[in-house]
């Protein structure tokens, strides 16, 4: 059965302290079915306590998403670089399985390196997955935003190189290299009809191809995307499994907008009826 999750990126930011400790009660409100948890630099000051929280809260946080300048670290290359991604990813691995999550989503790729240094990217994905399966976890790879090629064509790469990978598809990142459609395609059908897909992130878009200055990360109706178009495709596929409304939802003064992501959660469960 398909679940809906809400990503704690979405109720977490800067001007709330990126505070995790908002989840429990949030919980209470949001129409949600759970969580996918977004690391965030700031908690690795104190991970344990983010850990022992997690863990009393007891919620159902079934994907982890990997803080973001892991890809971005990668991307630069040099020994340094590397060790410190591989390093802030175990750590990430480990909050996964204390948690009880299964999935595990990377960028790997990403900041203004972007995928300039590409063979950078492919050749760290083994060492990656290999750690991932050491905790008993799903490495799912996003569609993230390039600066030199696009998303697509990576992830055809590296399914040729590595055929057992497995993706996140991201709305908002298709759609901002006006490569949504190509989902829909004969050409890359390989990429649902063979389970390449196993996750979906959605999230709005209204700027043009290639706008930076829009990649803003919306709720669903809030940009341009024919989501009806997007799910009625999803469900011939016959997809089960997971969406995660990325919708940002925090102000200015740190509040946390419930009404507007339960408007969104209520939207794709109508969409996936």
């Amino acid at each position: 059965m398909n679940k809906i999750l809400c990503s704690t990126g979405a109720i977490t930011g800067k001007t709330n302290g990126y505070d995790y400790k908002l989840l429990e009660p949030l919980s209470k409100q949001l129409l949600c079915d759970g969580f996918e948890l977004m690391m965030d630099s700031i908690w690795y000051e104190d991970i344990q306590a983010l850990k022992k929280y997690l863990q009393e809260v007891d919620l159902f946080i079934p994907v982890v998403h990997c803080e973001k300048d892991i890809g971005e670290m990668i991307s630069k290359g040099g020994e340094l670089e590397l060790s410190q991604a591989y390093r802030v990813f175990e750590i990430d691995c480990d909050v996964a399985k204390t948690i009880g999550a299964n999935n595990l989503v990377l960028h790997l790729w990403g900041g203004c390196a972007s995928d300039s240094n590409f063979q950078n990217n492919s050749t760290a994905y083994p060492y990656l997955d290999a750690k991932a399966k050491e905790y008993g976890l799903e490495l799912l790879i996003e569609n993230v935003v390039c600066n030199v090629e696009n998303p697509m064509k990576h992830l055809y790469e590296l399914k040729e190189l590595y055929p057992n990978i497995r993706f996140v598809f991201d709305t908002k990142m298709a759609a901002f290299h006006e490569q949504l459609e190509l989902l829909y395609e004969p050409e890359y059908e390989w990429l649902w009809k063979e389970g390449y897909i196993q996750h979906y992130h959605i999230n709005d878009y209204a700027g043009g191809y290639m706008d930076w200055r829009n990649l803003r990360t919306l709720p669903v109706g809030k940009g341009k995307i024919d989501f009806k178009c997007f799910f009625e495709f999803i469900k011939k596929t016959e997809y089960v499994g997971n969406f995660t409304a990325e919708g940002n939802a925090v102000g200015c003064d740190g509040m946390v907008d419930v009404d507007m992501l339960n408007e969104q959660f209520m939207s794709i469960r109508e969409y996936i009826r």
